[in-house]
């Protein structure tokens, strides 16, 4: 593959929507999830924190 530009590197091929659609996806999902890990760990800490403990039965 010649990259004379740009665009014929962003294309790749005509596999760019693919790879880069790809890539996006991937990014999304690693920013996301340790949002929402920090997001269920506090909900369990919360719940944890409201219910009787056993050892004070």
């Amino acid at each position: 593959m010649n990259a004379s530009n740009l665009s014929d590197v962003l294309s790749l091929g005509g596999y760019g929507l693919y790879v880069w659609g790809s890539y996006a996806v991937t990014l999304a999902l690693m920013l996301l999830e340790p949002i929402l890990a920090r997001r269920h760990r506090n909900r369990a800490q919360g719940a944890a924190a409201q219910t009787p403990s056993e050892n004070q039965a």
